[in-house]
């Protein structure tokens, strides 16, 4: 069974740490403070989250002994990454799972995160949350109250979350072959995903539900990375596949070339309904401005009947 982490409550110390990239802007982490003890926290920044080595945020055994340093630390509760970006991969191998697996705790990022996230499911059996990181969402000013509801009802509620739509209007969602099925979430961003394939932290993708996202990668690249899960022989072993919003996967010369180009739906359709499983497209979370929370190692179910995936089981004590 997925180890569960406790949920949040409002008073908790929570850490702020910086596992790939560095945030954009210089005051960014100083907003998500803020931000993290308007909600109710009481944020503890990590030391080297401010740091700088290239594109990266500090080097890499600094921030691998940040994330140590807030799983260990008995007085922090969660942990909430700032950014995605690049470089958290690299960290994978610093990392001393068995000691996380006896201290577990919320876990939230998404994007390259993904790394992590997959790593600490197989390694530790630890539950974290695909959902919304302070520095790249939750700090801008056209984040949606869904994004932060859906946040904080999956963390601080030990109860299923239930729909990943509720309080979703948009109508973008679309099944692409029906059929309900039910098993434990795993996936994220489609790239990072597919880097782990033939690595110690490849997950497990068997009677899962996969769910996937991507953000502006051309839908040749797209069907690129799915065919890798295919030829890897890991796509044809889940129980259902959910895709998130692909924000910006457009093919920039379609308009300005004669001949046909395929949009990311069509590569969607192509490569994921010979699964024969069900598979549900355009689910609100991922990289748009709708970010619904996902529990990575979660209990949902896959409906592809009604096009809506549904949390089954409380992913937090």
């Amino acid at each position: 069974m997925p180890l569960l982490p406790q949920h949040l409550e409002p008073g908790d110390i929570v850490g702020l740490v910086a596992p790939a990239s560095a945030p954009v802007s210089a005051d960014a982490l100083d907003r998500s403070l803020a931000l993290l003890q308007n909600l109710g926290f009481k944020p503890l920044l990590g030391r080297h989250a401010r740091n700088r080595h290239g594109f990266l945020a500090g080097h890499d055994r600094d921030r691998a002994a940040d994330l140590m340093r807030m799983f260990t630390d008995h007085r922090v509760r969660g942990i909430f990454c700032a950014r995605g970006g690049y470089g958290t991969a690299r960290l994978l191998p610093l990392l001393d799972f068995p000691t996380i697996r006896r201290h577990p705790k919320v876990l939230v990022g998404f994007s390259d995160i993904t790394s992590l996230q997959c790593a600490l499911l197989k390694k530790s059996g630890l539950v974290t949350f695909h959902g919304p990181m302070t520095a790249s969402c939750l700090i801008k000013e056209n984040c949606p109250p869904f994004t932060r509801e859906s946040l904080w009802r999956t963390i601080t509620e030990p109860a299923a979350p239930g729909s990943i739509r509720r309080g979703y209007r948009a109508r973008t969602v679309s099944s692409v072959r029906r059929g309900k099925v039910s098993g434990e979430l795993i996936g994220g961003n489609l790239s990072v995903l597919s880097t782990l394939i033939g690595t110690p932290w490849q997950p497990d993708f068997r009677n899962r539900i996969l769910f996937l996202e991507e953000v502006d990668e051309n839908p040749y690249r797209v069907d690129r990375l799915l065919t890798h899960l295919l030829n890897a022989g890991v796509l044809r072993q889940v129980a259902g596949v959910a895709v998130g919003v692909c924000h910006g996967c457009v093919d920039p010369k379609a308009k300005r070339v004669g001949e046909y180009r395929q949009s990311v739906e069509d590569v969607l359709q192509e490569r994921l309904r010979p699964l024969k499983v069900p598979v549900v497209i355009r689910l609100p979370f991922g990289h748009g401005t709708n970010n619904a929370t996902l529990p990575v190692g979660g209990r949902a179910m896959l409906d592809g009947n009604r096009g809506d995936l549904i949390i089954t089981r409380a992913a937090v004590e």
